[in-house]
């Protein structure tokens, strides 16, 4: 095990917490437990640089946020205001509990105020934009709190799918602060914006919190979302001002310009203080249960994660675990609930689950307990990663690598909050990434967070929103300007296209939208496509909550497993014409997941670069899935019982990818011949998809790929990778300008794993249709060193 800790700062705040050292410690022990943890890192205390508000700020503003307990702003607090005083829409982006929100929260609270006496009875408005319901009902209650003193001057209201209709009047007619998310942006406000004109035509500021979130098709989306928010308030002469709040990230200005279409300062250094926190790397160990083709198989995040619950909630320890799917939260709460039970009841009792799909009165109830520390543990997914207020946590646990430094650092960031002392677990899961990142640490911890991928350009993003556009106001034919338009290029050249399908209508230099529904209603800006599947009790006809269409056939297909609040159900039946899962009550001792195969096609090669003898190459590609099984595995031990075969029909997308050729004098220079070439592909393929999100902010279920020794389009063997999304999400894009490091990486992790012919750590995947075969992890070593002894081109 490493170390790299100072020696510990003295507590400053007079709060007793107990020692994140010692509880590590106890955790550890000095028995078989002592191997996992392979690193500790000390992130040692920083002292706060304190500033003084602008002066524009209103002098009532600043009594309250005093009444409130802070006598001083933080340097970045102080700047933002600023800011946001001359016009300029600005991003800040700093740690978790850095008070971000009342960097922002202060000069709206100071612009309403202002607009009080206007005329209009409404004078200036703010909306405030999160990515969660959760999140925007935490900003309610705060700034309800810290607006308290002002009177009926500020007048905020939520406006989201949970608020009844007589509440969302009001908050039309009334409400001078709005807090919603995109997606109501989208679907309610814009399509009947004529009914909020005064409230469009008096914004002031658009807050964007926890704007990281918006990443790839997802955040491609809520950029275009945004600039037809700019387009309806400039048509009622309304300009606002953008405050975006996000997690570390980086060039937090250029992806805030890139999502807002304007131009972004930002605000990147922290000012405020910080308490000690010690980040442990845990690796579960191996089993004597045997994977695919024997491989070895280690315990999983989600067993060992479990575990680590139970002892820190039997120590009195305040612990959020982060789990990256709605199944695993749902399975850690129950593990533990059911070790504990059998030494405290009461402590049992205080462990609990949050996901989405759960209703919104289950939400709120668990997002209060946790509030007021009636629950002592929570396993959740990354719902409560954002900025909900959790004060009081002393640890937090992560069943899995994340997905990108920036979320690792921002689920970290969730303990601690009261700047005492606080515990972070990395429990690493049987994957390629996680197993390189607990054994190379720099590799989290001396490298800075990543840049945030998106493209609002993707034509299958921009299209529908084009039809949106045109169905609340006419476009313009300056909108699409080059250079200076508010859609851009892509804008014009869809334009005929759309025509062509009889969804818009030319007339002079303006198109109009030429149906009766309102095309907002068909687009999903999550990007998952297609109506939601609901999971219903067979016999009672309970809905138990929802599944996004686009991973339905993988995650509720028939003789899936299935978890609600700590219940497992196997799924009877899937009606995908009803969108309707029939689930029934039962608890087999096996989860399950979904294998498919796939199958690519090279539509258009956009750029093509010499890589040695080797090339490089990026474009559009289309891609034909198809889930063909599921496999059952032992809950704790991952060991595979069996495969069982499935009948659903294939889907088709089309994308975008990166991939590289190799010529046969390459494949003969490292060793590799006929019957092991595509063993050898198919594993490079496999671990450089797994390596993928140390470089690009995805996950590994947001990316494909195909590995073929004898392409039909290349003519050459060849490893795609491709975005997961229609269109693209940016990923791809990134790795092809990233390559040499990405694939590097990827050779390093393949060469470090101790296992002898191919484990989950390395090359074998969870989500392979071949089932894993055929596999030569020492031919993708090979290959790869073949392929980097040559510096890679730099990308055009």
């Amino acid at each position: 095990m490493s170390h790299d800790c100072a020696p510990p700062e003295a507590a400053e705040t007079g709060i007793r917490r107990p020692s994140p050292r010692a509880v590590l410690e106890r955790l550890r022990g000095h028995g078989e437990r002592a191997p996992r943890l392979t690193h500790m890192e000390c992130v040692p205390a920083r002292p706060g640089r304190h500033a003084s508000w602008p002066e524009g700020i209103r002098p009532e503003v600043v009594s309250s946020v005093r009444a409130a307990g802070i006598e001083r702003p933080w340097t970045h607090q102080a700047r933002v205001a600023e800011h946001a005083l001359r016009g300029e829409s600005v991003v800040v982006s700093t740690g978790t509990a850095s008070g971000k929100s009342l960097a922002y929260q202060v000069p709206v609270l100071s612009a309403l105020l202002d607009g009080a006496a206007a005329p209009n009875r409404r004078g200036a408005t703010a909306l405030y934009l999160a990515p969660t319901k959760a999140l925007a009902a935490d900003q309610l209650r705060a700034v309800r709190g810290l607006a308290a003193p002002l009177g009926t001057a500020v007048r905020p209201a939520a406006y989201d799918g949970d608020t009844p209709p007589e509440a969302r009047a009001w908050a039309r007619e009334h409400a001078n602060l709005l807090l919603t998310n995109p997606d109501m942006l989208h679907r309610g406000l814009l399509p009947a914006h004529r009914r909020w004109s005064s409230f469009l035509r008096s914004l002031r500021y658009v807050i964007v919190d926890e704007c990281h979130v918006y990443r790839g098709v997802f955040g491609s989306h809520v950029a275009q979302v945004l600039r037809r928010l700019r387009r309806v308030c400039a048509h009622y002469g309304g300009e606002p001002v953008f405050l975006l709040a996000s997690a570390t990230t980086a060039e937090p200005g250029t992806f805030g310009s890139r999502l807002t279409g304007l131009p972004v300062a930002e605000v990147a250094e922290d000012g405020s203080p910080r308490g000690e926190l010690v980040f442990a790397l845990w690796e579960p160990p191996l089993t004597e249960a045997a994977g695919e083709r024997g491989a070895p198989v280690r315990r999983t995040a989600t067993a060992e994660t479990a575990e680590l619950l139970t002892d820190l909630t039997a120590q009195g320890v305040r612990t959020l675990a982060f789990v990256r799917s709605r199944r695993g939260a749902e399975l850690i709460a129950l593990i533990a609930r059911e070790r504990l039970a059998a030494t405290d009841r009461a402590l049992a009792g205080r462990v609990a689950a949050y996901r989405g799909g759960y209703l919104p009165e289950e939400r709120r109830a668990l997002e209060r307990d946790l509030h007021t520390g009636e629950l002592l543990a929570l396993a959740a997914t990354t719902a409560l990663e954002l900025g909900v207020d959790v004060a009081g946590l002393d640890a937090v646990l992560m069943a899995g690598y994340p997905g990108t430094r920036a979320s690792l650092w921002q689920q970290a960031g969730r303990a601690g909050r009261q700047r005492q002392g606080a515990l972070a677990v990395l429990v690493a899961r049987d994957d390629p990434l996680d197993t390189y990142l607990v054994h190379h640490p720099d590799a989290l911890f001396r490298r800075p967070v990543e840049s945030t991928v998106l493209d609002p350009g993707n034509p299958y993003v921009l299209a529908p929103h084009l039809c949106a556009a045109a169905a609340e106001l006419p476009l313009r034919a300056a909108e699409f300007a080059e250079g200076s338009g508010l859609f851009g290029r892509t804008a014009a050249e869809l334009l005929p296209k759309l025509a062509d399908r009889a969804l818009l209508r030319r007339r002079g230099d303006s198109w109009y939208w030429t149906r009766r529904e309102r095309p907002a209603d068909t687009v999903d800006i999550r990007g998952q496509g297609g109506e939601p599947v609901r999971v219903v009790e067979e016999g009672t006809g309970r809905l138990l909550g929802t599944v996004d269409a686009a991973a339905s056939h993988g995650t509720v297909h028939a003789g899936a497993v299935h978890l609600h609040h700590g219940r497992s159900y196997v799924v009877r039946e899937l009606d995908l014409k009803e969108s309707v899962a029939l689930v029934e009550e039962a608890a087999p001792p096996w989860s399950t997941s979904a294998r498919e195969v796939t199958e690519l096609s090279v539509l258009d090669t956009d750029v093509e670069v010499a890589w040695g003898d080797a090339r490089l190459c990026f474009g559009s590609v289309e891609v034909t899935h198809q889930v063909v099984s599921y496999l059952r595995r032992r809950l704790l031990t991952g060991e595979v019982l069996g495969e069982t075969r499935l009948d659903l029909p294939a889907r088709t997308l089309r994308t975008r990818a990166v991939w590289w050729t190799v010529t046969e004098e390459q494949v003969a220079a490292a060793r590799i011949d006929p019957e092991t070439l595509p063993g050898a592909l198919h594993a490079a393929e496999h671990a450089a998809i797994g390596m993928l999100p140390l470089f690009a902010t995805c996950d590994r279920w947001d990316i494909g790929g195909v590995s073929t020794a004898l392409h039909h389009d290349t003519g050459l063997p060849t490893v795609f990778v491709h975005d997961g999304h229609p269109g693209g999400a940016g990923f791809a894009e990134r790795a092809f300008h990233t390559a040499a490091r990405w694939l590097a990486a990827t050779r390093d992790a393949i060469a470090a794993c101790e296992c002898a012919a191919g484990c989950p750590s390395c090359v074998q995947s969870p989500k392979c249709g071949n089932g894993n075969e055929p596999l030569h992890k020492a031919g993708a070593l090979r290959l790869l060193t073949e392929l980097l002894r040559h510096p890679a081109p730099p990308a055009p």
